[in-house]
């Protein structure tokens, strides 16, 4: 289980520490949390206006109790530091989000925070908790938006060379499959005729 696309790409947008909701924002956001109990967090920003930040709301959908630690995908490895300059280190404690941005690691499938929830709450309020990052999330991405360029969709010169590579290796076992098979060489998989075996191990390859 695990959130992905829209609300996976949103979330991760939502949980910058730049991120800010000004009060209207805020009142409307916080008719989409599941059984919100009408408190109103204290905002992050007093003046000139009160502004509320995203990891305040996304913090009203996670079970009070539940404390995590993680990081996000783009942590370097060599950094230890909770406080880091681009907010990778996920800091969760008694259901509040310190630090850290969100995305696949957290609340992706397989997720660490995910199965957390499970294990101590069960899955009634895992339940909550997906339906409140969906409807949350999802209304904040419908008042921001949210688009890409076509530049995005080319991929880098280190992408291409690793998609090259693969291409060629696939290649190269596919051709050594079928030089097998043409000198008698492949041999029968259990269960599998000589036909079978040819187009499973293809297939793997590929």
């Amino acid at each position: 289980m695990g959130i992905v696309q829209d609300t996976l790409c949103g979330v991760n947008l939502f949980s910058r520490r730049d991120t800010f909701l000004n009060q209207n924002e805020t009142m409307n956001i916080l008719m989409w949390v599941p059984n919100w109990d009408g408190r109103i967090p204290v905002p992050a920003v007093l003046k000139p206006l009160p502004l509320w930040t995203g990891k305040q709301i996304f913090s009203l959908i996670i079970p009070k109790g539940v404390s995590h630690t993680g990081a996000h995908s783009s942590d370097p490895e060599n950094e230890h530091r909770f406080l880091t300059p681009h907010d990778t280190k996920v800091l969760i404690e008694n259901g509040e989000l310190l630090t850290g941005n969100i995305c696949k690691k957290t609340v992706g499938v397989g997720s660490s925070l995910i199965q957390v929830i499970m294990r101590e709450h069960g899955p009634e309020v895992t339940k909550y908790f997906f339906n409140g990052i969906q409807q949350i999330v999802n209304y904040w991405l419908l008042q921001h938006g949210f688009s890409i360029g076509i530049g995005d969709a080319v991929a880098d010169r280190h992408t291409m060379e690793a998609i090259t590579n693969t291409i060629t290796n696939a290649k190269t076992s596919v051709n050594e499959v079928i030089l097998d098979a043409q000198q008698d060489r492949l041999l029968c998989e259990p269960g599998m005729t000589l036909r079978e075996t040819f187009e499973y191990k293809v297939n793997r390859e590929l």
